[in-house]
């Protein structure tokens, strides 16, 4: 199987490549149209701002690639939001895979979130033997708000989406690279999809 990590600069690619040597498996980086498209499996990943990040994939074509990619494609943190319509971070437009909207948690909360929350409402293969309210990591200050394709639920504040799906396309606003044993069953997970 081939997997191929997201390499746009913008990315926590290492401890990603270092998740899926655990389970087994080496991911290649690219940030290679072609060997993207010809990937079984696609990780997009992301850390930082989220103009900054779209800027980067504009630049690199990558913009036009990701979104009529045929394989199941995972996005991460950031990367899950750049899949959305829109974000309020930087007023980015999105690659609107999703239709939601990413918006900033108010100033009545710490942010960013940071650190270990549960996750509920777990409605995606995904999911498969994680249970309700398993602990996941975080590092966020935008969310995807609840809407028609959420997966998985989270409280910070107020309810959200702590993951995505539409057809093919996956979003987890967590880090399952981080998230320990649920994080590896859920990239697992991934793999059989």
């Amino acid at each position: 199987m081939k997997i191929v990590i997201i390499d746009y600069g913008a990315g926590n690619i290492q401890s990603i490549k270092f998740a899926f040597q655990r389970l087994g498996y080496e991911a290649v980086l690219s940030h290679d149209a072609q060997e993207i498209q010809e990937a079984d499996k696609v990780i997009f990943p992301g850390v930082g701002e989220a103009s900054s990040a779209m800027n980067k994939l504009k630049a690199s074509g990558l913009d036009k690639v990701i979104p009529v990619l045929k394989q199941p494609v995972l996005g991460i943190c950031l990367g899950m939001q750049l899949m959305c319509h829109s974000s309020e971070e930087g007023e980015t437009q999105g690659l609107g895979i999703f239709d939601t909207e990413v918006v900033k948690f108010s100033d009545r909360v710490k942010v960013p979130q940071i650190g270990w929350n549960q996750i509920s409402n777990l409605k995606s293969k995904l999911f498969e033997e994680v249970d309700e309210k398993e602990h996941i990591y975080l590092v966020h200050s935008f969310y995807a708000p609840l809407c028609k394709e959420t997966i998985a639920e989270s409280f910070y504040e107020l309810p959200y989406s702590a993951a995505l799906q539409k057809g093919n396309f996956y979003g987890t606003q967590f880090h399952p690279e981080k998230s320990s044993m649920i994080g590896e069953r859920i990239l697992m997970n991934f793999l059989e999809v």
